[in-house]
């Protein structure tokens, strides 16, 4: 039997019709201000948990989405409010920065606050956990929020369900589901995206590349060089974009939303990006000497090295050509390129650091459950 174009050339790689611009040439220039001072605020939520560990007042792991931050920021930021999202342990910014475009202190919002994130890092009353946890392991109905897992890729069945369900009754609703490279082994992840191609639910599933799942490199996980390859076994796109620059995220995931929302199905999304730190602060000594080693024989090397730039340096460098920022401005506040040991709340607009240290000394203050919550959500009376 023959064999057709079709069936050898991969799923259409950019769903812009002829002659249509980019999104990300469509937004204003306060939204590219916006969109800067939205990654200085992922960069230093995690800046400030890293120190408030180091000073002894704050307890559990931290996995850091630090050098991350174009993944975060450019996926969420086209985003309708009314949109889920499944966010995972390097994403723990997403859970506040969902709808952040309607206003950091828009109480209509549908996103959590910053007060209820920092109380659920810090354990405390508020958090939407209740403290049964100190990470990710929460999620929001009412915000849009799937509740994280450990087990990557096991919420993209329940992303799909989700969207199944607002498509039944009228919505137009798409879900963005986060997900490490790693995590696109595992028979759960091949189940889902089939049952989403299959019924052209408008799932978008993020592969975020950092190059390594735990210590295990990306030559271990996958025979291909771009892991967006997963979706042309399901005959749907698989797009490519460069995780370090926030407005390739944004059209990326901006054309995906839009194929997805006109009925035409999910798509899979490959942001090429770095892990900075190890998996978990537990790891930190580790991936020291596991990843240096590895790195130099890397055949990807140059890509590791291209992943490395700094996002709200090559953010400032896009403003600055467009005439929206002068060089003074870029040079104004510079925390890129450093480590959170190495930055200081000077390197951070002041807005960012007043939103941030609101949150972190409300969860402070805020009081532990009353311990008779303990069997609370584990029996159903």
């Amino acid at each position: 039997m023959a064999i057709t174009a079709s069936q050898t050339n991969p799923p259409q790689s950019n769903l812009l019709p002829d002659g249509e611009p980019l999104p990300s040439s469509q937004l204003s220039k306060e939204d590219h201000l916006e969109i800067l001072r939205q990654l200085y605020l992922a960069r230093y939520f995690d800046v400030r948990l890293i120190k408030e560990k180091k000073r002894g007042r704050l307890r559990g792991t931290l996995y850091s989405s630090h050098n991350q931050e174009a993944v975060l920021v450019g996926s969420l930021f086209g985003l309708k409010g009314t949109d889920w999202i499944s966010p995972i342990h390097r994403d723990m910014p997403a859970f506040f920065m969902k709808d952040l475009r309607a206003g950091w202190d828009n109480n209509d919002r549908i996103g959590l606050t910053i007060e209820q994130v920092c109380c659920q890092v810090w354990g405390k009353q508020d958090s939407p956990g209740r403290a049964r946890d100190n990470w990710s392991h929460i999620g929001s109905k009412s915000k849009r929020i799937i509740h994280s897992t450990s087990m990557l890729a096991g919420t993209i069945p329940v992303a799909a369900g989700v969207v199944y369900a607002d498509r039944l009754n009228g919505g137009d609703a798409v879900v963005l589901t986060y997900n490490g490279e790693g995590s696109t082994a595992q028979g759960i992840f091949h189940e889902a995206i089939n049952f989403a191609a299959v019924h052209k639910l408008p799932v978008i599933t993020i592969v975020e590349n950092n190059h390594w799942a735990y210590g295990t490199p990306t030559n271990l996980e996958y025979s291909q060089e771009d892991f967006a390859r997963r979706a042309d076994g399901y005959g749907i796109p698989g797009l490519i974009a460069d995780g370090q620059d926030v407005f390739d995220v944004y059209d990326k995931v901006m054309m995906a939303v839009n194929h997805a929302r006109a009925g035409k199905g999910p798509s899979i999304i490959e942001c090429k990006t770095y892990r900075a730190y190890g998996h978990g602060d537990h790891d930190d000594d580790r991936a020291a000497n596991y990843r240096p080693e590895y790195d130099a024989k890397a055949t990807y090397k140059d890509d590791i090295e291209h992943a490395r730039r700094d996002p709200i340096d090559v953010c400032k460098k896009k403003l600055v050509s467009l005439g929206f920022i002068t060089q003074a401005d870029a040079d104004r506040h510079v925390c890129e390129y450093k480590s959170a040991d190495k930055t200081k709340d000077e390197d951070f607009p002041p807005e960012v650091v007043a939103y941030l240290k609101r949150g972190v000394e409300y969860a402070v203050k805020n009081p532990v459950p009353p311990a008779e919550e303990g069997g609370m959500w584990v029996f159903r009376e």
